[in-house]
């Protein structure tokens, strides 16, 4: 029988430490805020950015909110860019993403200072993480790491096995397994024998996004799992995971659940995002 991951517990030490380490920093007059811009009124993204608030109201960072319509222009959500990165009361900036079909998100995200892109995204963040300089990493695979370390999952020497090669989890999920000395394999839609592969792992992050794709007899026994997806069942009330969540939970040693795995840990990084942020706009770091 597996251990479950609690990642509300650990979101909540995550959040809790951060909201002394800002009081701290409010004593010595520096004030830690975070711009977010939403454009339109997806439903799914109001929730996000409604939840990012929340999130900074508790740890005590300030929270500056954009709410654009949906008709927005690209130039004009640029120019507001260029504005909060030239403030240097603004430490992080965020634009929650999908944005409208007419907007490019990728120029977007590149317009964000790198100093300031506490998601992440940027080309330099990700050439940061890369070559091991100091830099933002993306807040869902950062959020796993923790979840890892802090279950006591041995990492160094371990066999993890990454499934899904996205810019937003799986690359990076990758390289930060690498850097904690873990031998690291990356499986996408292409990848042969993909049972086989999955059943070598110590360690094994699903990222696929199908819903509960991987069951028991992908799973190695005693593996710790770790599942990204999160999808609506059927009956549109209950969530479920890219992992057969009963299946898996007999043969695995540790499992994160769907929901309260993964998912609140992305916030609880982007609040240690934008104090890191702070500190390294004020040379602290």
């Amino acid at each position: 029988m597996a251990e479950i991951i609690d990642g509300k517990k650990i979101s909540q030490d995550i959040k809790d430490e951060v909201k002394e380490k800002v009081a701290a920093l409010r004593e010595k007059g520096i004030e830690t805020s975070l711009a977010v811009i939403l454009v339109g009124n997806d439903p799914a993204s109001t929730v996000y950015v409604g939840n990012k608030k929340k999130a900074c109201e508790y740890t005590g960072i300030r929270s500056l909110s954009y709410e654009l319509p949906e008709d927005t222009t690209e130039e004009s959500l640029l120019q507001l860019i260029d504005k909060l990165n030239a403030d240097d009361t603004v430490n992080g900036i965020l634009v929650q993403l999908p944005l409208p079909k007419h907007i490019d998100e990728s120029k977007v995200i590149r317009r964000i200072s790198p100093d300031k892109d506490v998601d992440g995204f940027h080309p330099e963040s990700v050439g940061r993480l890369s070559i091991g300089e100091k830099g933002f990493v993306s807040c869902t695979p950062a959020g796993i790491i923790e979840l890892l370390k802090r279950s006591n999952t041995e990492l160094s020497g371990a066999e993890a096995v990454v499934i899904g090669r996205s810019n937003i989890v799986g690359k990076p999920m990758a390289i930060l397994l690498l850097r904690e000395n873990a031998t690291v394999t990356v499986c996408h839609s292409k990848t042969r024998d993909l049972r086989e592969v999955c059943k070598r792992a110590d360690v094994l992050v699903v990222a696929i996004g199908q819903p509960e794709f991987i069951d028991n007899t992908y799973i190695k026994e005693g593996a710790t799992v770790i599942d990204v997806g999160i999808h609506r069942k059927g009956d549109g009330k209950k969530l479920c995971g890219d992992v057969d969540y009963e299946k898996a939970f007999p043969v695995a040693g540790k499992i994160t659940p769907v929901p309260g795995g993964v998912g609140p840990m992305t916030i609880a990084m982007l609040m240690y995002n934008c104090y890191q942020a702070a500190l390294m706009q004020n040379d602290l770091v």
